[in-house]
């Protein structure tokens, strides 16, 4: 009993976590968050290219060129 106990201590945070991803692969919410995780990061880049328009496209310019 002492070892299962210190299992549990030691892998708390794995076994919660597979917990969490077996709910949401049954439930079909991973595709909610999967939509959530890609519109964030499309705003972020969005907000990027905005700030430093001229050093992508000197980069983009750059990458052309080498192809």
């Amino acid at each position: 009993m002492e070892s299962f106990k210190k299992f549990i201590t030691n892998y708390w945070g794995g076994i919660v976590g597979g917990a969490i991803a077996l709910i949401l692969a049954c439930t079909g919410l991973y595709r909610l968050i999967v939509g959530i995780v890609l519109v964030a990061i499309g705003i972020w880049l969005g907000n990027y290219f905005q700030h430093n328009k001229n050093n992508v496209k000197e980069m983009l310019k750059n990458f052309i060129d080498k192809m």
